[in-house]
């Protein structure tokens, strides 16, 4: 490892967090990030217009409605897929009350047209024909035939999220059928699912909390499942230390999940986070990635995402 990728500062360290530099992360971004980032961090520190970082967007879209080609970084084909639609709904929900974009509500469309039967989506689509270059095993490997509620339920909730701002997704029938979907299958989860699969699962009880009243009860019997003192669940499978950390549920304050954990474990959350600037300006993630391409776009995808969260939680 080089000195640029070096931790400005050891996140374990004690004493107090230092102040994160978004002007250090800004140029890393530049140096090093997708167009799409560079132009969702500008948004977020108030340096460009949503309408830039939708047509930086616009450049994964398919003429079917879909995103693809490399919008989730570890799956670098070109056609349209569920987990590229998470990617798609989330600038868009950051570009906040702008729109609403016809995007959106396209996307929608598109995603009503994969779901399957019982309302939810596949894991993955198939992908024959494409070129799986630098794709992680695992997005081949699905079953298209089969509902996934992790991807649904994180599709769902970043949907819901647009929607507070756009009535066209809010009151889309793909929408409803997934959320119900994910409603049925969260009330018959009887022990805790994989720690990711969870984080998306209390993700969206979280983004729906306001508007549907099943979403309060799942999430105080799901609570039981998420240890209180530390936040903090393994990812079992998953690279060498990689966990779901108090910031993975529960980002923002003043949130519902954000009162199933302990504040302690939030602030100690938060100062690790805060530490995590490497030299570079850039911020690392914790998992295994299958490319140097794609390592490098979830740098920058990670960079705009810590650099939003401290700055909600007060630390930027």
């Amino acid at each position: 490892m080089d000195d640029s990728t070096q931790p400005a500062t050891d996140p374990a360290a004690p004493g107090p967090a230092p102040v994160p530099d978004p002007a250090a992360a800004a140029a890393f971004l530049t140096t090093h990030a997708r167009l799409l980032d560079r132009r969702r961090l500008e948004l977020l520190l108030g340096r460009c217009k949503p309408d830039s970082v939708v047509a930086a967007l616009d450049g994964y879209r398919n003429p079917d409605g879909g995103y693809g080609w490399a919008l989730e970084p570890d799956l670098r084909a070109r056609g349209s897929q569920p987990v590229a639609a998470l990617h798609a709904f989330e600038p868009l929900a950051e570009c906040g009350p702008a729109g609403p974009y016809p995007q959106a509500a396209a996307l929608c469309d598109w995603l009503g047209t994969v779901t399957l039967p019982d309302g939810g989506v596949p894991f993955a689509l198939p992908m024959a024909g494409q070129d799986l270059a630098g794709a992680a095993p695992f997005w081949a490997e699905a079953d298209p035939a089969v509902s996934s509620l992790h991807m649904t339920a994180v599709v769902a909730s970043a949907a819901h999220r647009v929607g507070r701002h756009d009535p066209a997704v809010r009151d889309h029938p793909w929408l409803a059928r997934a959320t119900e979907f994910c409603r049925r299958t969260i009330a018959a989860l009887t022990e805790q699912p994989h720690a990711i699969e969870f984080r998306f699962v209390l993700d969206l009880l979280d983004a729906v909390y306001e508007t549907h009243d099943w979403a309060a009860p799942e999430l105080a019997r799901l609570a039981a499942w998420l240890p209180y003192d530390t936040g903090t669940l393994a990812v079992a499978g998953g690279a060498d230390g990689e966990a779901m950390r108090p910031l993975d549920f529960a980002p923002l304050p003043d949130r519902p999940v954000r009162g199933l954990i302990a504040p302690g474990a939030i602030e100690a959350d938060l100062d690790r986070l805060a530490r995590g600037q490497l030299d570079d300006g850039g911020w690392a993630v914790d998992f295994v990635t299958r490319s140097p391409a794609a390592a490098l776009e979830w740098r920058g995808y990670a960079t705009v995402g810590a650099v939003h969260v401290l700055r909600a939680n007060g630390r930027v």
